[in-house]
């Protein structure tokens, strides 16, 4: 991602944007999609949470994939009916070329007969098999640390990095899953997620509760 966005793109406001999730697919839809890709996706955010819980918790306003951003193409080639959007700073530009997805790591499936979107591909950055933290360079890991499976084979982020991720906004539902995973973690777990944060986010409140027990 470039630091500065190319020109254009539509704003939406939050109405329309919560009308426009409404229909936003599960994990199990996307995995059925991408059964036999040989790309190293994974579900992300909340819903890894809930994946990694083996159970949904709450309601999901979106649905969000990371994938290696120079693999991006082998993910939407299995979606040919659909359009992805490029998306940064609150703006969307619908599909995009080459300019727009260098300058974003975010892109929203879309159904072009209703406009719904369905899901979000975070595009990461990577050294080959190597996934590469977005925020802090130093923090590099390879895919099959990073990636755990459901019982049902459902690819997604390990906890401790979904939750890093969370940290920097910790908006109310970030922090309710913080709460709610937090006795589920191992004290390996925890240690990871300590350390992360301390580089990323130093002095971070969620730091001393995972010193604890």
């Amino acid at each position: 991602m470039t630091e500065s966005l190319p020109p254009g793109g539509a704003v939406l406001d939050m109405d329309e944007l919560d009308a426009r999730w409404a229909d936003a697919w599960r994990p199990e839809q996307v995995a059925e999609r991408l059964n036999g890709v040989g790309v190293p996706w994974c579900v992300a955010g909340g819903w890894a949470l809930d994946l990694f819980r083996g159970e949904q918790t709450r309601p999901h306003g979106d649905l969000e994939l990371a994938v290696p951003a120079a693999r991006f193409t082998e993910i939407r080639d299995r979606f040919p009916e659909y359009a992805f959007d490029a998306v940064g700073s609150g703006k969307v530009w619908a599909s995009p070329g080459a300019e727009e997805l260098t300058a974003t790591h975010q892109t929203w499936l879309r159904d072009p007969a209703s406009g719904q979107f369905l899901f979000d591909v975070f595009r990461e950055p990577h050294d080959g098999g190597t996934w590469i933290c977005r925020r802090d360079e130093r923090l590099r890991l390879p895919y099959d640390a990073i990636i755990e499976r459901t019982t049902d084979g459902i690819p997604y982020l390990i906890p401790e990095l979904v939750l890093l991720f969370k940290a920097k906004a910790a908006r109310p539902k970030d922090q309710a899953d913080f709460e709610g995973i937090l006795p589920l973690l191992s004290r390996a777990r925890r240690d990871f997620l300590g350390a992360w944060l301390t580089r990323v986010h130093p002095g971070h409140d969620w730091a001393a509760r995972l010193a604890v027990g």
